[in-house]
């Protein structure tokens, strides 16, 4: 059965926001709803807007009865006021590029009628109506990715997303899977496809770098997510390579204290705390292509490369870097953020022009999440290299191979994937923000870029996810084909919980190649499932 998310403009929540965007484990999504009180405030507004702004002797109060942009001062007389909407939004619909997914659709959809649900933006309550009946009859307006620059806000990308709602002829939707003209599509799932825009209407719908903050969380908490499972590769690698605890013990990181590296080694330390693989004992057993004879002990290790050693250090400014982002997007998810706004004021309405919709915020969180993710990504690739070497892995096979040498090639080209996400993340990861190029004849003449940094923020994401994954496959492929060997060693009961859950849905690689990318795919599929995460938790607690 269905949840419901309340909208009211001030409470909403990314959890919320993530369960109208994106089906559960049972293919369900979130309906939405607007809040009673916020319904009654957002008519009353209205009602006021519409006995006391609409008519052709008001003061000209931009976007109500005026032009946009330098515009501003040409009077839009009543009888062309519907006119007037709907070619705003023709004017603006200058997308291109392939579109956004739908969880990206669905989400802005939801964000615009909460920001709307505020009552700073005065559009009429069947706007916020029309957004949420779209969204609870499963349309998702074809939106194209590329054309905004985040300032007046993501004025392209809402004004396709705009006119499908409202049924232009040129607008598009998917409904059930299939690609229809908005009109089509809207009368299929029952609704009038004619929905005629009045004053404000239409530059409530388009103001607003919405599309850039939908990017923003759902990266945000796809990042939490991974950030967790990188602390649990990490704890298998260190499993693998019979690693140090040391340079995860509290009082170390009492000395530096920083909360965020504090976190991150208390975590490992709930996986490994009680392993003995990670052991002087456990490093006196000597693995085949170690290059050593039997009876004869490796040096001793003393500390560990920065890769392992280090992690805390790493993932700690990352798990903080999310902790700053997220009140910046829990602001801004509960923010009115086009322009004009609307303030009680003296027994009435204020209607005060303003700059809310410039994504500067956004665009600046993005760039951090950005330059964040793609360093947490670096450091797990490092670790994984380390694993396909005997040399830098203390004698695990190469390649992590079972099977005939030469014959089969291993997981070295795994690791060479892994790698070419690594470079594009640092590409992808130069800062969006800091660029601007003045638009609509200087009227916009600074501009945030949030769109494009939300996109690659969230690229940059996936690819994290998909090297954090590759981690976690490639230690695990390591511990099975040790397991035998190092048997009198056992694993935390953290990192224990993780490979079999890995086990569970991916048995290892041990009668040498296949085809790796399914391997990848479930690997990745895993990590998006929660289930690996879930198996850790219910063996040592929750992780921070």
């Amino acid at each position: 059965m269905s949840t419901t998310t309340i909208i009211d403009g001030h409470s909403l929540a990314p959890a919320g926001i993530l369960a109208v965007a994106r089906p559960d484990a049972a293919g369900e999504r979130a309906v939405a709803a607007l809040d009673d009180g916020a319904r009654a405030a957002v008519s009353a507004t209205r009602a006021y807007i519409d006995a006391h702004f609409m008519t052709d002797d008001a003061p000209l109060m931009y976007a109500f009865n005026t032009g946009v942009g330098l515009f501003k001062d040409q009077r839009v007389r009543m009888a062309e006021m519907e006119e007037y909407q709907r070619r705003t939004v023709y004017a603006h619909a200058t997308g291109t590029g392939e579109p956004f997914e739908a969880e990206v659709v669905r989400a802005t959809m939801l964000l615009r009628a909460n920001a709307f649900a505020s009552n700073h933006s005065g559009p009429r309550v069947a706007v916020v109506d029309r957004l949420l009946a779209c969204l609870n009859a499963g349309l998702v307006p074809i939106v194209p990715q590329k054309g905004s620059v985040g300032a007046s806000g993501d004025l392209a990308p809402l004004a396709h997303l705009a006119g499908a709602i409202c049924g232009f002829d040129e607008a598009e939707m998917i409904f059930q899977g299939e690609r229809l003209p908005a009109r089509e599509a809207l009368a299929r799932a029952g609704l009038d496809p004619d929905f005629p825009l009045e004053a404000k209407d239409a530059s409530a719908l388009i103001n607003g770098s919405t599309v850039s903050l939908a990017l923003g969380v759902l990266a945000l908490e796809d990042m939490k997510r991974v950030l967790k499972h990188a602390e649990i590769a990490l704890a298998l690698t260190l499993e693998a390579l019979r690693a140090e605890k040391a340079a995860f013990d509290p009082r170390l990181h009492r000395a530096r204290p920083h909360a965020g590296q504090a976190a991150s080694a208390r975590n490992v330390l709930r996986l490994i705390g009680d392993s003995e693989r990670c052991t002087e004992g456990a490093r006196l057993t000597i693995f085949p292509e170690e290059g050593r004879q039997p009876g004869q002990a490796p040096p001793p290790r003393v500390q560990d490369v920065y890769s392992l050693r280090c992690a805390p250090q790493v993932h700690g400014p990352v798990r903080e870097a999310l902790a700053y982002i997220g009140g910046i997007i829990g602001t801004e998810i509960n923010a009115a953020t086009d322009n004009p706004l609307i303030f009680p004021d003296a027994g009435g309405y204020a209607c005060i022009s303003g700059g809310h919709f410039h994504g500067a915020y956004v665009a600046q969180a993005m760039d951090l999440l950005a330059i964040a993710a793609t360093d947490l990504g670096a450091i797990s690739e490092r670790r994984l290299a380390r694993l396909i070497d005997p040399t830098l892995s203390y004698g695990l096979p190469r390649n992590l191979l079972a099977g005939r040498k030469g014959l089969n090639t291993g997981f070295a080209t795994v690791q060479c994937t892994l790698s070419a996400l690594v470079m594009e993340n640092r590409t992808l990861a130069t800062p969006g923000s800091v660029d601007s190029i003045p638009g609509k004849s200087n009227a916009e003449d600074h501009v945030s870029n949030s769109t494009w940094c939300g996109r690659k923020a969230r690229t940059i994401v996936t690819n994290v996810e998909t090297i954090v994954a590759g981690e976690i496959l490639m230690a695990a492929q390591a511990l099975t084909l040790v397991a035998e060997l190092a048997r009198d060693h056992p694993l935390g009961r953290g990192s224990r919980a993780a490979l079999e859950a890995v086990r569970a849905a991916i048995p290892p690689a041990l009668d040498g190649d296949r085809w790796y990318h399914t391997e990848m795919e479930r690997a990745l599929a895993l990590l998006r499932s929660g289930a690996i995460l879930a198996a850790v938790e219910d063996a040592v607690g929750e992780l921070e």
